[in-house]
């Protein structure tokens, strides 16, 4: 009820979003675990969704990018403990995000649609928070890493795929569960790994494989607290891959320090450090020399979350606006009611669940590698869904702004911690011309990759003569069209094509053919909000969000 001010009283105002369920107000989210195997999962999501969309956890999720990490070195008597300590609201979400399998589901539960379950509780969890996603996600992708080294696998798996969530400051062996994190980059390489200086010298070997002493720095490493990081160093033989835990084996720290925290833009909820490795202890995953081979598997699942994530972003920014322009009167009328407003949100609506369509379907992939076909969507589309969708988050963020006006910019309301954490997604994991670059790769070297691709197109074919067309325009080119120069413009075309093809699929011939209509004809413009003047605008947006 609104309530009476000293000089006016408060009208025309929505009542704050809270105390709705997440999942079941997104009819697409559950035709995509429908679809995809995994309505065996729907009792937990519709739980998970009915606590992230209440005011306490909502509030979790903002208090803890307001009372950041801090870091502290010492202890009080001069002791070095490199620790850096959370809000508590910070440690509740991650243990809420463990209790629902987020960082482990995949790796322990066989079911068919397990990848697609746990892709949606994460796009749910993403909504709420996704700055303590960082650490889950990393946990979630080093499994495949770690069981290069079968003994390490055997003595940290247990805990790493257990359900709960420990973040005491303690050695492994008195711990009910560990997190891991990674640490790759150095200041001289970026990107570029293979320019990095630390140093792995060989100490013996014993029940977890060969030993190793690193000397060296990293730039970034995400999630400091984590209780193992993996990480990149230099042997003999070449740039190799280690486990390196935070404690030592025998109850001691291992001799890793943190320097600083980053100064971030967005991703406040998550530390991010620079740290020196002074003869840290670690044991060796995989071949020598073979350290980007091995932890690649890592780097492919992580960058299927920035999917996941930069999906959520831009769902949580589209109920934002759909909650607002429900309850908005501007020049007498409702927002939702206007027709310039419906043609920019219905917009944002499809944009928003054409990222979702994609993700899914390489989560559905994942859940079938046992079929070439699938891991050759794998290989592709992570790329070029990591390309496309984390780019378009940061645009459809900003116009959801907009579309509230002024108080999308204020930090009382979400929208404005969401566009500062979009870039992250996009940045993280390599920036877009690393996924550009690495399109090329999978063409040139993998060119039944390409033809995958081409027969996933191919199973949408009649959905819409704009999708067949584009379509044809992909299946004429050959690896030779795949350079530097036309990267982007190519993998934009690949992208929005196998967005059509899985909204083709997904039934829903009106979200379809507008998609196909705004992001495949070549007169579309650049900004959203272009939509042709047939549409059935409140078709989509009712579609969009029905809040529960």
């Amino acid at each position: 009820m609104n309530k009476d001010l000293t000089t006016h009283q408060v009208i025309n105002q929505p009542q704050p979003l809270c105390n709705y369920n997440s999942y079941q107000s997104d009819v697409a989210l559950q035709q995509i675990c429908a679809r995809f195997n995994g309505d065996w999962g729907q009792d937990s999501l519709v739980k998970l969704g009915g606590l992230l969309g209440q005011a306490e956890w909502i509030e979790k999720g903002d208090v803890a990018n307001k009372v950041t990490p801090e870091f502290y070195s010492h202890d009080p008597y001069g002791r070095r403990i490199d620790e850096v300590r959370y809000h508590p609201a910070y440690h509740e979400l991650m243990a809420l995000a463990c209790d629902y399998d987020i960082p482990s589901l995949p790796w322990k539960n066989s079911q068919p649609g397990s990848h697609v379950v746990r892709m949606a509780r994460n796009y749910l969890y993403n909504q709420n928070e996704a700055g303590s996603a960082c650490p889950l996600t990393m946990t979630f992708a080093c499994v495949p890493s770690i069981n290069h080294n079968k003994a390490l696998a055997k003595h940290w798996l247990p805990k790493i795929l257990n359900s709960q969530y420990d973040g005491r400051n303690l050695p492994l062996a008195d711990k009910n569960a560990a997190t891991v994190g990674m640490a790759m980059t150095e200041k001289q390489g970026g990107t570029d790994v293979r320019a990095n200086t630390s140093q792995a010298k060989h100490v013996g070997s014993d029940e977890l494989g060969e030993r190793y002493l690193l000397t060296g720095h990293k730039w970034f490493c995400s999630a400091p607290m984590s209780d193992a990081f993996l990480t990149l160093a230099q042997t003999e033989a070449g740039l190799s891959c280690f486990l390196m835990p935070r404690w030592r084996y025998d109850g001691e720290k291992n001799n890793t320090h943190i320097q600083r925290l980053k100064d971030k833009m967005g991703n406040r909820s998550n530390a991010s450090a620079e740290i020196e490795f002074a003869g840290a202890e670690a044991h060796l995953i995989g071949e020598p020399g073979k350290g980007v081979r091995t932890i690649i598997e890592m780097v492919a699942m992580t960058r299927y979350d920035c999917m996941i994530g930069s999906s959520a972003l831009m769902r949580q920014a589209t109920v934002q606006v759909l909650h607002h322009i429900t309850q908005r009167e501007v020049f007498g009328e409702l927002l939702i009611d206007q027709p310039l407003m419906q043609n920019v949100v219905a917009d944002l609506c499809l944009e928003s669940e054409a990222a979702l369509a994609l993700t899914a379907r390489v989560a559905h992939a994942l859940d079938h590698q046992d079929q070439q076909h699938e891991r050759d969507l794998v290989r592709l589309l992570t790329a070029v869904g990591k390309y496309w969708i984390c780019k378009r988050a940061s645009m459809h963020i900003g116009e959801a702004q907009e579309c509230l006006g002024g108080i999308g910019y204020v930090e009382e309301l979400p929208l404005a911690r969401l566009y500062r954490e979009a870039p992250v997604n996009s940045i993280w994991e390599g920036s877009g011309n690393v996924q550009c670059l690495d399109v090329i790769r999978a063409i040139h070297k993998q060119p039944d990759c390409y033809q995958s691709y081409l027969k996933e197109l191919d199973k949408s074919r009649g959905g819409h003569t704009l999708f067949d067309r584009a379509v044809d325009e992909l299946q004429a080119l050959t690896g030779n069209d795949f350079t530097q120069v036309s990267a982007r413009f190519y993998v934009e075309k690949m992208a929005k094509a196998m967005q059509a093809a899985q909204l083709i699929q997904m039934g829903n011939n009106l979200v379809s053919d507008t998609y196909c209509q705004a992001r495949l004809a070549s007169g579309s413009g650049l900004c959203f909000g272009q939509l042709p003047e047939q549409i059935d605008f409140k078709a989509i947006l009712s579609r969009s969000f029905d809040p529960v």
